[in-house]
Protein backbone atom coordinates (compact mmCIF):
# COMPACT_ATOMS: atom_id res chain seq x y z
CA UNK A 1 0.00 0.00 0.00
CA UNK A 2 2.73 1.96 0.98
CA UNK A 3 4.50 1.46 -2.37
CA UNK A 4 1.60 2.04 -4.37
CA UNK A 5 1.25 5.68 -2.32
CA UNK A 6 4.63 6.93 -2.81
CA UNK A 7 4.21 5.39 -6.67
CA UNK A 8 1.11 7.73 -6.70
CA UNK A 9 3.03 10.59 -5.28
CA UNK A 10 5.82 10.58 -7.51
CA UNK A 11 3.92 10.33 -10.89
CA UNK A 12 1.74 13.39 -9.32
CA UNK A 13 4.80 15.39 -8.81
CA UNK A 14 5.98 15.34 -12.84
CA UNK A 15 2.72 17.39 -13.94
CA UNK A 16 3.05 19.67 -10.81
CA UNK A 17 6.93 19.97 -11.07
CA UNK A 18 6.46 21.06 -14.96
CA UNK A 19 3.67 23.51 -14.21
CA UNK A 20 5.94 25.25 -11.35
CA UNK A 21 9.00 25.17 -13.59
CA UNK A 22 7.86 26.57 -16.61
CA UNK A 23 7.22 29.72 -17.55
CA UNK A 24 6.57 31.36 -20.85
CA UNK A 25 10.16 31.13 -22.26
CA UNK A 26 10.78 27.36 -21.43
CA UNK A 27 10.07 24.98 -23.86
CA UNK A 28 7.12 22.13 -22.01
CA UNK A 29 9.64 19.06 -22.16
CA UNK A 30 11.98 18.54 -19.08
CA UNK A 31 15.93 18.76 -19.49
CA UNK A 32 17.10 15.85 -20.58
CA UNK A 33 19.60 15.94 -17.28
CA UNK A 34 16.83 16.32 -15.04
CA UNK A 35 15.11 14.39 -12.70
CA UNK A 36 12.02 14.46 -14.16
CA UNK A 37 13.36 13.37 -17.15
CA UNK A 38 15.00 10.27 -15.63
CA UNK A 39 11.63 9.34 -13.75
CA UNK A 40 9.63 9.68 -17.06
CA UNK A 41 11.83 7.62 -19.25
CA UNK A 42 11.83 4.95 -16.12
CA UNK A 43 8.25 5.23 -16.31
CA UNK A 44 7.62 4.32 -19.43
CA UNK A 45 9.86 1.53 -19.45
CA UNK A 46 7.95 0.68 -16.36
CA UNK A 47 5.11 0.82 -17.69
CA UNK A 48 6.08 -1.20 -20.80
CA UNK A 49 6.71 -4.16 -18.80
CA UNK A 50 3.81 -4.13 -16.69
CA UNK A 51 1.96 -4.06 -19.65
CA UNK A 52 3.74 -7.20 -20.51
CA UNK A 53 2.86 -8.01 -17.52
CA UNK A 54 -0.73 -7.83 -17.41
CA UNK A 55 -1.38 -9.61 -20.96
CA UNK A 56 0.45 -12.68 -19.72
CA UNK A 57 -1.44 -12.91 -16.73
CA UNK A 58 -4.45 -12.33 -18.60
CA UNK A 59 -3.29 -15.08 -20.85
CA UNK A 60 -2.74 -17.53 -17.71
CA UNK A 61 -6.61 -16.39 -16.42
CA UNK A 62 -8.38 -17.15 -19.84
CA UNK A 63 -6.72 -20.53 -20.00
CA UNK A 64 -8.91 -23.13 -19.42
CA UNK A 65 -7.18 -25.99 -19.32
CA UNK A 66 -5.85 -24.84 -15.76
CA UNK A 67 -7.89 -25.11 -12.63
CA UNK A 68 -8.07 -22.04 -10.67
CA UNK A 69 -5.71 -23.27 -8.31
CA UNK A 70 -3.28 -23.36 -10.82
CA UNK A 71 -4.01 -20.48 -12.37
CA UNK A 72 -3.40 -18.65 -9.06
CA UNK A 73 0.02 -20.37 -8.18
CA UNK A 74 0.99 -19.46 -12.00
CA UNK A 75 -0.18 -16.18 -11.52
CA UNK A 76 1.88 -15.51 -8.46
CA UNK A 77 5.02 -17.14 -10.27
CA UNK A 78 4.98 -14.82 -12.36
CA UNK A 79 4.35 -11.47 -9.95
CA UNK A 80 7.15 -13.13 -8.32
CA UNK A 81 9.49 -12.47 -11.48
CA UNK A 82 8.17 -8.91 -11.93
CA UNK A 83 8.00 -7.76 -8.34
CA UNK A 84 11.72 -6.83 -8.03
CA UNK A 85 10.84 -3.98 -10.87
CA UNK A 86 8.17 -2.97 -9.03
CA UNK A 87 10.64 -2.48 -5.40
CA UNK A 88 13.06 -0.84 -7.86
CA UNK A 89 10.88 1.19 -9.98
CA UNK A 90 9.35 2.70 -6.49
CA UNK A 91 12.42 2.71 -4.87
CA UNK A 92 13.49 5.11 -7.48
CA UNK A 93 10.56 7.07 -7.98
CA UNK A 94 10.50 7.64 -4.51
CA UNK A 95 14.71 8.98 -4.32
CA UNK A 96 13.77 11.38 -7.50
CA UNK A 97 10.54 12.74 -6.03
CA UNK A 98 12.34 14.93 -3.44
CA UNK A 99 14.87 16.20 -6.16
CA UNK A 100 12.07 16.71 -8.73
CA UNK A 101 10.20 18.77 -5.59
CA UNK A 102 13.44 20.48 -4.95
CA UNK A 103 13.90 21.29 -9.00
CA UNK A 104 10.19 22.76 -9.25
CA UNK A 105 10.40 24.90 -6.05
CA UNK A 106 14.07 26.26 -6.53
CA UNK A 107 12.75 29.41 -8.44
CA UNK A 108 9.54 30.20 -6.14
CA UNK A 109 10.58 33.08 -3.82
CA UNK A 110 8.38 31.63 -0.54
CA UNK A 111 8.99 34.73 1.42
CA UNK A 112 7.22 36.61 -1.53
CA UNK A 113 4.30 34.28 -1.31
CA UNK A 114 3.91 34.83 2.47
CA UNK A 115 4.59 38.12 2.40
CA UNK A 116 1.59 38.69 -0.22
CA UNK A 117 -0.51 36.29 1.24
CA UNK A 118 -0.34 38.10 4.48
CA UNK A 119 -1.46 41.34 2.69
CA UNK A 120 -4.58 39.70 1.90
CA UNK A 121 -7.48 41.59 3.01
CA UNK A 122 -9.26 38.68 4.02
CA UNK A 123 -5.96 36.97 5.81
CA UNK A 124 -5.40 40.11 7.66
CA UNK A 125 -9.04 40.07 8.73
CA UNK A 126 -9.16 36.60 9.99
CA UNK A 127 -6.18 37.34 11.57
CA UNK A 128 -7.75 40.41 13.67
CA UNK A 129 -10.74 38.00 14.34
CA UNK A 130 -8.32 35.70 15.99
CA UNK A 131 -6.75 37.91 18.29
CA UNK A 132 -10.14 39.28 19.17
CA UNK A 133 -11.56 35.90 20.08
CA UNK A 134 -8.56 34.58 21.55
CA UNK A 135 -7.89 37.23 23.96
CA UNK A 136 -11.77 37.35 24.85
CA UNK A 137 -11.06 33.39 25.80
CA UNK A 138 -7.98 34.84 28.12
CA UNK A 139 -10.04 37.44 29.79
CA UNK A 140 -13.23 35.64 30.58
CA UNK A 141 -11.32 31.92 31.34
CA UNK A 142 -11.68 30.28 34.18
CA UNK A 143 -7.78 29.93 34.49
CA UNK A 144 -7.53 33.28 35.22
CA UNK A 145 -10.29 33.51 38.26
CA UNK A 146 -8.54 31.91 41.57
CA UNK A 147 -11.39 30.26 43.05
CA UNK A 148 -9.84 27.37 45.33
CA UNK A 149 -11.67 24.74 43.92
CA UNK A 150 -11.34 25.71 41.00
CA UNK A 151 -7.61 25.26 41.60
CA UNK A 152 -8.00 22.08 43.50
CA UNK A 153 -9.55 20.41 40.35
CA UNK A 154 -6.76 22.09 37.71
CA UNK A 155 -4.60 20.42 40.27
CA UNK A 156 -5.68 17.04 40.23
CA UNK A 157 -5.78 17.38 36.27
CA UNK A 158 -2.55 18.34 36.13
CA UNK A 159 -1.51 15.53 39.07
CA UNK A 160 -3.37 13.00 36.76
CA UNK A 161 -1.58 13.74 33.71
CA UNK A 162 1.93 13.43 34.92
CA UNK A 163 0.87 10.35 36.67
CA UNK A 164 -0.13 8.75 33.21
CA UNK A 165 2.99 10.48 31.68
CA UNK A 166 5.16 8.57 34.53
CA UNK A 167 3.39 5.56 33.69
CA UNK A 168 3.59 5.62 30.19
CA UNK A 169 7.74 6.11 30.35
CA UNK A 170 7.70 3.09 32.67
CA UNK A 171 6.02 0.93 30.33
CA UNK A 172 8.65 2.55 27.62
CA UNK A 173 11.75 1.76 29.73
CA UNK A 174 10.26 -1.87 30.65
CA UNK A 175 9.60 -1.24 34.03
CA UNK A 176 7.11 -3.30 35.30
CA UNK A 177 3.34 -2.13 34.87
CA UNK A 178 1.75 -1.36 38.23
CA UNK A 179 -0.50 -4.28 38.79
CA UNK A 180 -4.11 -3.62 38.44
CA UNK A 181 -6.12 -2.90 41.64
CA UNK A 182 -7.59 -6.00 43.71
CA UNK A 183 -10.95 -5.97 43.84
CA UNK A 184 -12.54 -5.35 46.80
CA UNK A 185 -13.71 -8.41 49.32
CA UNK A 186 -17.72 -8.62 48.68
CA UNK A 187 -19.05 -7.91 52.60
CA UNK A 188 -20.06 -10.43 54.66
CA UNK A 189 -23.83 -11.32 55.04
CA UNK A 190 -25.16 -9.73 58.23
CA UNK A 191 -26.02 -12.10 60.63
CA UNK A 192 -29.50 -12.91 61.70
CA UNK A 193 -30.68 -12.21 64.56
CA UNK A 194 -31.55 -14.55 67.08
CA UNK A 195 -34.73 -14.80 68.27
CA UNK A 196 -34.92 -14.72 72.53
CA UNK A 197 -35.97 -17.79 74.11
Amino acid sequence: MIRALTLTAALALLPLSSALAQDGAQEASPAPDSSEARLEAASKSFEARMEDFAKRAEALSEDESLTDEEKGVRISALWAEYSPEVTAFTAEATRMASSIAAEALKDIDVDALVADALNDPAVKQAMEDGVAAGTGIVRNSAWTNPDPDQLETYGLIAQYALDQAEDAVDMAEGLDAPEPPQAPEPPQAPETPQPDA
